[in-house]
């Protein structure tokens, strides 16, 4: 009975010692978050896009201010304009009259509270992709599902890739990115696979052809995201600076990027 009482003892002060624990981090002045992805998926007519502004936010808010009022304008190097605008109060603003050119440079001004933004890129072609694979005994347990994605590399030209997989299991979609350096000219595949993916399960599959200067920032991006990164003697994050540049203020600088990519999508159903 007295060891009894004495392990009960233990654990009311091991609960009991519970204490809640306020972290104080720093406030910066919000900056405009600028994603720009200028998407035209293969086989339809690439005219309908949109453009999101937010404003930056402290770490435990729960919500993501939009960034309204602004006036946001495309231009290409035949003097097209493409006038976006904001749907409500919404920070999301959108054109309907986009014309989308392999390889045409294009050039984007933003102007928000006074102060004008600006970036410059180039609509990127993607391959189209050749067929999908399943393997179902996969992964360390042999009994995951795996998915590949197999496309042709164009040989001899410089080639950037970007992969988006969206089903319901994770609650961001799985992001990589892919040069060519050591497959030019030859078939490839993109991988995914999820612990829960079940038969009957819907994958979205997207492939983007993207610029070199993307995949490099995505780089970056992806390896500070990483479930794999950190550690006591890891170089700590930096702030990662997209494309967009303020012409005002170049100490007010944007966080996000501009991108044009055609967009190659295939929605595949788990076996």
């Amino acid at each position: 009975m007295k060891k009894t009482i004495y392990i009960l003892f233990i654990f009311s002060l091991y609960f009991s010692c519970e204490d809640v624990i306020d972290v104080n981090l720093n406030e910066a002045e919000p900056r405009l978050v600028i994603e720009a992805s200028i998407n035209w998926l293969k086989n339809t007519p690439g005219n309908e896009q949109s453009i999101k502004l937010s404003l930056s936010a402290p770490f435990f808010d729960e919500s993501v201010p939009p960034a309204n009022g602004a006036t946001i304008q495309i231009t290409d190097n035949n003097n097209n304009t493409f006038n976006f605008i904001e749907e409500g109060n919404t920070g999301i603003y959108k054109n309907t009259n986009f014309i989308p050119v392999i390889d045409e440079d294009y050039y984007l001004t933003i102007t928000y509270n006074g102060e004008v933004y600006t970036a410059t890129e180039t609509l990127k072609s993607v391959v189209p992709i050749d067929y999908v694979e399943q393997i179902n005994d996969g992964g360390f347990s042999g009994e995951d599902i795996e998915i590949k994605t197999y496309f042709t590399d164009p040989a001899n030209i410089d080639n950037y890739y970007f992969f988006e997989y969206i089903s319901d299991i994770p609650v961001i979609p799985t992001l990589d990115v892919l040069d060519d350096e050591f497959i030019d000219g030859n078939q490839i595949f993109a991988y995914y696979t999820e612990e829960d993916l079940e038969s009957g399960d819907e994958v979205i599959m997207r492939h983007f052809g993207i610029s070199e200067q993307y995949y490099e920032f995505m780089v970056i991006l992806l390896q500070q995201g990483s479930d794999q990164g950190g550690g006591p003697f890891e170089t700590q994050p930096a702030t990662v600076r997209g494309n967009c540049i303020n012409t005002t203020n170049a100490d007010n600088y944007p966080f996000g990027y501009f991108r044009l990519s055609e967009v190659e999508e295939l929605i595949y159903i788990v076996e």
